[in-house]
Parts: C-alpha cells; structure tokens; sequence
C-alpha cells in the first residue's frame, strides 16, 4: 500500500505561526524593549531550529514552544526571562543549539535553567527509571531557580491538553505519571488552576468513560446551578453594595477529578455529592484591612445562612504551606443544601491562581518567602542524600507535596507545618536532625505521649531527648514527612556501613579460602546469586550472618570467577526480570495476547485487580514474578505507569477465548430477612455463575458484602451487577479491588 503524504499550506501556517507569537507579546504584562527583543530573538532561534519537525498532531512544532511561554505569561504572570527560556526548551534536547550557545545569546541564567528542562539521554539499564532520573535533574534546579519547575509544569500541561494525537499506550503513562507527580508538584507551588487541570486530563485518559459521564452530568445540572447560586447570592449581594465593598462573586464548580474522588472516597453517586460547586467572594481592599473586611463579609454570609462551626477554614490567619491565604466557611441554604462561601482579596486571589510567581510580586518582607523558602531547604537536604537511587527519591519527594497540613506548637509558641498523619518523631526531625536521633517521647498539651503519637491540628509539644537513644529501622514505620524518613535512612546507612564493612573482611578472608579473586565481578555475580540490590547489603547480610558464606564452596569457580548454570548451558528462569529484559522484549511494539504464548515467557492475571476480558489493560514485568497482568484503572497502575514505564508492556484479550475469570464485587444495602440468599439464588440459578467467596457484615441495620465469582467478561459481570441493583434494600453494587500487595 502506498504511503499518503501529507500536503501542508506553508504560507498558511506561517502566518498563522506570527499571529501565536503576537498573541504571546500581548500576553507578557510590563515587558521593556529590551524584553521584546530578547523574546523575538528567541522567537527566530526556535523557529529556525524547530523549522522542519512537526508534532504527532501533524501542526509544525513551533506552536508548541510558544504555547509553553504564554501559559507562563498568562496563567503563570512568569517574568520575560521565563518567557524567553520557555520558547527554548525543547532547543537543546532536540536540535542543533547547545547549552554553549543559549548561554553566548541569552546569559548563563537562561543556560542552567533551559539545562534544567533538558532530558536526560536514555541510556540506562533496565533497573533504572529514565522518568524518575529525569525528574530528579528538573528538581536540582528548584533552589537555584524555581522558574524552570513552572516552565516544566506549563510544558506538561499544553502537552496534556494535546494528548489526544498520541497512542492510547502513550496517553495512558503521560496521563499517570501527570497525576502521580505534576499535578502534586503544582499544587505545591500554589497554582490551582494548573494543578485542577492536569488532574482532570489525567481522568480524561485514565478514565474516559468516567469523565465523559461527569462532564456530561455537569453539563445537564448547569441552568438549576446557575439559578440556585443567583437566588442564593442576591441578598449577600445587597448588603455587601449597601455597605459600600467593591466586589467581584464567582462561582467556581468542582473539579471533574475533584468529584470523582469524592464519589469514590464516600462511595457515592454523582447525585449525592451536594458541594458540587462553591461561591467565591473576591474583595478589593488595602492590605492593611484585609483580615478584618473578610472577616465582616463573614459575618454578612452568617447573617442570612447557618454555619457549619466545623467547617470554617481561616487560611488568613494561618496560610497553607504554598501561600494560600483564604476564608473559608460552609453555609446551609434555604433548600436544605449546603453551600461553600470563600471568601478572600484580589491580592489573595491572584495568589491563589497563579501560586508562586504572584505571591514573590506581592511580596512585602522577607518573612513572606520563609514557609515556601524552607521547603526549598528540605528539598535540597533530599537532593544531598546521595545515597538513595532516582526512584526512592521520587517516593520521598512525593511525600514534600502533602495536600492536607496540620498546624502544631512548639512550647515557646512558634507555628510549624506538618503533613496530616505526622507523629512526634516527624515534628522532632522538623525541628532539628540532631533531636530527631536522640528524641525518646514528648509532652503533648502537657500530657507524655510515645514516639508513634499521631498528632492533631492545634497541639503543643515539648520534645524529650536521650543521649542513649539512637534511630532503628521501626521509626520508618511510623513517620509520613520526606524529612524525617530522609535522616532516619541516612542514619540507618551509617550503621550499616559500619556493620557491612566487617562483612567485607569476612568475604574477603573466605575467598583467599577458596581460591577466588576478589573482584567487582565477583561481587556483582553474588548479588544477583542472593537477589540482592547492592554490595553493601551482601556484606551486611554476612557480618549479621543471613548468609552462610561457607556454602559459597559450591558455587562454580573457573579462573578465579564464579560461573553461572547460564554459561554452563542451562535455560535461564522465564521469571527473572533481567532475562526478560535482555530475549528480543520489546516494550515499545509488543502485544502480550492473553491466552496465546508470549515469547515463552510467563503471566499472570494481577489479584491486586483482578482482571477480566473486556477489562482495559497492560503488562507489567515484575523483578522476580514474570509478567503480571493489570487493569489500566487499577489502584496500583498510576504507580506502576508513572515510575516504571519501561517495564509496562501493551495487552489485550485473545477475542476468541471464553474462560471464567475471578472478579469481586462489594454490595451495601439496608439488611433485610432472606437477603443474602437472594443474592446466592440471582448468583447461582439465574446467571449460573459460580461463586468463589461471600462474606456479610452487619453494623446497625447497614449491611455490606464481599462476593467472588467467576465470570466470562465485563458484559457478564454488568448482567450479574444490574440483578443485585434491583434487590430490595441494595443500595449500591461496585466493582471491588482486593487489597493484596503489589508485586513490583
């Protein structure tokens, strides 16, 4: 068949390419000449370098470039430099420019920061996660320049909002590794209108179908929101004139992601979720008379509406950790329908749209950039923890981007800021390391309390120290912020070093024993002998005598060197993730069609989802399992997707084959007489479906069941579901993911 080339209108474009980039001018606030300049000139280098490649999309990649720079500038309010950098992003990594050249054109700041957006090339083993390395090199740079985050997250956003030309494969592990890492990272820089974007395009391609039904739900619902919300204002509205404010009221509705986490946290319908929108009050008024003129709006809303007293939020007093400053209360309606109020400042609103680029422009004194500056330094104590890989730095970062915060005392009364979930141990190690490692209780609110105590909002501690005391390894059990988990771990190594150190002797003394060298490849061949991911855990695991190295005698020697049953013409394992890796898999273009061989490997289905035909799904190689099977929507494949890509394989069902497959369903209802042989009659004479398990709770009249059968395919399961649905007293049926562990 003969290949169809395109035929593209280059004038047309042209043109269309000079009014991007005036539109981008117009978009750059209190820009000098000198700016303009510098941005043309960016302009003209990019479009020369970028002149002959075109995205997926088939549009030339010039667009993409100018796209990144005018979310910087309009919904960013990033400076001119930025805007500069962000038209040459893609420069280094993908063209003829070097960093030698931005720096010679544009200076050595536009040079570290267009590094900083510059991948890392692919050439790692197949242990090593190129995305995780990646975004390790980006978050060097925050404490040198945070602006090459922001221009990253403006890159991943127009990348998100033009997916839909790539691969469903491709969009599955963009759209994953978006909600597993950028999204957090802009919440935590204060941009919530990035941060809600990029979480509803990762549901978009995560979960279509759920997305589309929200979108439409919304859609339906918009004219009886739209009336609700302008009776509900119009007498706050009054006032708020009578008195003399000068104001602006939005009504903002929630997210599509931000629903579907409360329909799936409270187990819900989309017709049960009653904060489906809020009402934004935003005030002009001098700094001075912020806090007190919120505050009398407040007590305006009160005036006509019931408060929820524990629903009132004052971020004014006491702003979220990214610089979030805003009032927030919950009001009843007339109509028996409970309505958020916020209520904040053009100033404060700014802030909270545009994060930290809008809080460094409003910023008075120093002690304004302390919260979002001492992140930075919690970071930078991450980055110098050399000893951790790329992916245990992605997992302690995360752990940096905390959504919910608690705000606890010390005892002379200063104010510090803790992930939800922190215990003693995490408020001593924000103190300081050296109290951390000694730290033995504390005194909460004047009462002794134990190292695991989960504090609250509001509490008061005075920490207790011991000169014997020391870090073991149950503190990881119990602590929940980076920097804690970061100093125990590198105390923890210290003494492992020390203890693996020993080890080495021991090994070195039985090689001289058995006549074998002591080199790397020795060494790197015990490893993998014990399963074991460094040299320093082999030598620690001898001096603490796990591994009898008298049985290393029955090992093969040649020359000095161990030889494995491979050399010796045995078949490798089909389970070993490195034969995997290394027998003609290729990830990028192989299938794995369940129910045919796959290169004689072995796969499973995942019991963590328990897969069924019908069911979206991939493969993923585990380090020591095979290939396991998993639904595209399962708990774990955000993970699995976002940090390990390179072990992701595509899947489908063989079309053909009909075997019965486990799948679990949860039921709850309102208990009834007879209601649980209902469900085994619907189960075992109307749809002849064999049932694997059932289990029934009842609290108080509310019962919920756990059922296992075996099914066909999804279309068989939805028959089973719809049966259940209709069962007096059912009140809701859902799909079910046990909680097994995640095989990796």
């Amino acid at each position: 068949m003969e290949k169809i080339i395109p035929v593209y209108d280059v004038e047309k474009e042209r043109k269309e390419i000079l009014n991007a980039f005036r539109g981008l001018l117009r978009s750059v606030k209190d820009r000098s000449k000198e700016d303009t300049r510098l941005i043309r000139k960016a302009f003209d280098l990019a479009l020369e370098a970028h002149k002959d490649v075109r995205r997926k999309s088939g549009e030339p990649y010039i667009y993409h470039p100018i796209a990144v720079a005018r979310i910087c500038a309009e919904e960013m309010g990033l400076d001119s430099p930025a805007i500069v950098c962000a038209l040459l992003h893609d420069t280094v990594e993908d063209t003829y420019i070097t960093l030698e050249d931005i720096e010679d054109m544009f200076g050595a700041k536009s040079r570290r920061i267009i590094n900083g957006l510059t991948k890392i090339p692919e050439i790692f083993d197949e242990n090593s996660s190129i995305q995780a390395e990646n975004f390790r090199k980006m978050i060097l740079t925050i404490s040198d320049d945070f602006r090459v985050v922001l221009i990253k997250l403006a890159d991943r956003l127009h990348n998100m909002r033009t997916l839909g030309s790539m691969a469903p494969e491709k969009q599955l592990k963009i759209a994953s590794e978006t909600k597993f890492l950028y999204a957090p990272l802009a919440h935590r820089f204060g941009l919530y209108s990035v941060k809600t974007e990029l979480e509803d395009l990762s549901l978009k391609y995560c979960e279509p179908e759920i997305y589309a039904q929200i979108e439409t739900n919304l859609k339906s619902t918009q004219d009886v929101r739209a009336r609700f919300i302008r009776r509900f204002m119009s007498p706050i509205r009054e006032n708020l004139l009578q008195e003399g404010y000068v104001f602006e009221i939005k009504a903002r509705t929630k997210s599509i992601s931000s629903i579907w986490r409360k329909m799936q946290s409270k187990e819900i319908a989309f017709e049960e979720v009653f904060d489906v929108f809020a009402i934004r009050i935003i005030l002009e008024t001098p700094l001075e008379l912020e806090k007190q003129d919120c505050w009398r709006i407040y007590s305006i809303v009160t005036d006509y509406y019931q408060p929820s007293p524990e629903r009132l939020r004052d971020w004014i007093s006491t702003p979220r950790a990214n610089g979030y400053e805003s009032l927030h209360t919950t009001v009843m309606s007339p109509q028996g329908r409970w309505v958020e109020v916020q209520i904040r400042s053009k100033r404060m609103d700014e802030i909270a749209e545009k994060g930290l680029a809008a809080h460094y422009k409003y910023k008075e004194s120093k002690s304004d950039e302390s919260k979002f500056d001492r992140w930075i330094s919690e970071v930078r104590d991450l980055l110098e923890n050399n000893d951790s890989n790329a992916l245990d730095f992605i997992n302690e970062f995360k752990l940096n981007l905390f959504n919910d915060e608690i705000y606890i005392f010390t005892p002379k009364g200063e104010l510090r800021v803790l992930p939800f979930g922190a215990t003693i141990l995490d408020f001593a190690y924000d103190i300081h390391t050296d109290i951390g490692d000694k730290c033995i209780g504390a005194k909460v609110n004047n009462r002794l309390m134990p190292l695991s105590y989960q504090l609250k909002n509001g509490d008061q501690l005075e920490i207790i120290t011991s000169a014997k005391q020391k870090p073991n390894e149950d503190w990881l059990k119990f602590v929940v912020s980076a920097r804690a988990k970061q100093k125990i771990k590198a105390s923890l190594n210290d003494e492992i070093k020390n203890i693996a150190q020993d080890g080495k002797e021991i090994l070195e003394r039985k090689f001289k024993q058995f006549n074998v060298k002591m080199l790397s490849e020795n060494i790197t061949f015990l490893e993998k002998h014990f399963g074991l991911p460094s040299a320093t855990e082999l030598y620690f695991r001898i001096a603490k005598g796990k591994i009898e190295v008298s049985k290393l005698r029955e090992l093969d020697v040649i020359n000095g060197l161990f030889v494995s049953k491979k050399e010796q013409g045995v078949k490798p394992k089909a389970h070993d993730a490195a034969s995997i890796n290394s027998h003609g898999i290729d990830i990028k273009k192989d299938t794995i069609i369940i129910g045919d061989d796959f290169k004689g490997f072995d796969y499973q289905l995942s019991k963590c989802c328990n897969p069924i035909p019908g069911d979206k799904v991939f493969g993923f190689i585990t380090i020591s399992q095979g290939i396991k099977i998993h639904r595209t929507n399962c708990p774990n494949s955000v993970q699995l997707m976002s940090k390990f890509a390179y072990r992701c394989l595509k899947a489908q069902w063989k079309s053909q084959q009909l075997v019965e497959r486990i799948a679990a369903i949860k039921i709850v209802g309102i208990d009834g007489i007879g209601l649980v042989n209902k469900l085994t009659d619907i189960i075992s004479k109307e749809n002849n479906i064999n049932m694997k398990s059932i289990s029934f709770d009842t609290n108080d009249g509310v019962f919920e069941g756990h059922i296992k059968v075996l099914v066909l395919d999804t279309n068989h399961l939805e028959q089973l579901t719809q049966k259940f649905e209709e069962v007096e007293g059912v009140q809701k049926v859902i799909r079910w993911d046990t909680e097994d562990e995640i095989v990796l």
